[in-house]
């Protein structure tokens, strides 16, 4: 398996080669879109709530099986 390095270095070979500009901004957009995802995330009140209420219920057992959710789900589209 190749290394980051080796990849990384890969891909800079392969951008450099590359002579369309609107295929580099395309890129350019790609990369910098990648990059904000590993930015912290601030929740909302409301979603810090419905974390704190999902916690309580695993606490409390309030749980259902992934089977069981999924019989649930397709007798609530069956029944629409």
């Amino acid at each position: 398996m190749a290394t980051v390095d080796n990849i990384r270095n890969g891909l800079i070979d392969k951008i450099l080669s590359i002579r369309n500009k609107d295929f580099l901004v395309a890129l350019d957009k790609l990369i910098a879109s990648s990059s904000s995802e590993s930015d912290i995330i601030e929740l909302t009140k409301e979603q810090k709530i419905m974390l704190e209420m999902s916690e309580q219920d695993i606490k409390n057992g309030k749980l259902i099986s992934q089977d069981a959710m999924d019989k649930r789900n397709l007798e609530w589209l069956n029944a629409m």
